[in-house]
């Protein structure tokens, strides 16, 4: 059994890969936050659907990709190693707008541009362009 010490970035490296190896689908161990943002990038457009398979203890995300959309380029910022916060006035537009961050404040998972709406800071977790 392999112990996984940033399973966010287990999550991204596995959508990397995939992607790398032209597949339409990819696979990932579920977790609600993992689910979380899955569903935010369905939700962007990032990535086509996301379903939850398997029984209670043994669960895993299918992560579908949009066809004829080039590679996401994901990227995990704050790592085990270093927590990176930002408050809401220094997050910055990823690739000028069109690529997104996600974050984790005190209301969930938000995008960069929501999280400065709100005008919430907290962990940032990945940029995805």
């Amino acid at each position: 059994m392999t112990y996984v010490t940033d399973p966010i970035g287990d999550l991204l490296t596995r959508m990397r890969n995939a992607q790398a190896a032209n597949h339409t689908t990819c696979s990932a161990p579920h977790s609600r936050l993992k689910k979380q943002l899955c569903d935010i990038l369905k939700a962007e457009g990032w990535i086509a659907d996301v379903q939850v398979e398997g029984e209670a203890p043994k669960q895993h995300l299918v992560i579908a990709f949009v066809e004829g959309k080039p590679r996401l380029t994901l990227a995990r910022v704050s790592k085990p190693g270093r927590r990176a916060y930002k408050g809401y006035e220094d997050l910055k537009p990823v690739l000028r707008g069109f690529g997104m961050a996600v974050l984790t404040t005190s209301e969930g998972l938000l995008t960069d541009k929501e999280a400065r709406k709100r005008k919430l800071g907290g962990e940032v977790l990945c940029t995805i362009s």
